[in-house]
């Protein structure tokens, strides 16, 4: 849970915040008339941050290297009620 804090507020108090982030382990919300601004995050916390958004490309990668395609049957196209099915392009501008 993140503590609020509207930005006026927050001006005169930055000291006491920044106490309560570092030492306190806090995460501060500093909102402008009721809507989110900016968040207040230890540095240590920051850094995990990056860090996590840096791997989540590659466990994404990683992940979708490992689909394969599976063929559909022809009961899954009545159960469904598919009635189309894609086929070479023909015709004077398809091979």
């Amino acid at each position: 849970m993140a503590y609020e804090i509207p930005v006026t507020q927050a001006r005169s108090e930055l000291a006491d915040l920044i106490n309560r982030v570092v030492y306190g382990g806090e995460r501060v919300i500093v909102t402008r008339h009721g809507k989110p601004l900016i968040a207040l995050v230890s540095a240590a916390e920051l850094k995990q941050l990056e860090s996590a958004a840096q791997e989540a490309p590659e466990r994404a990668i990683g992940t979708a290297s490992f689909l394969t395609e599976v063929p559909s049957s022809g009961g899954e196209q009545s159960r469904f009620g598919l009635v189309a099915e894609y086929g070479a392009p023909s015709g004077p501008y398809g091979s």
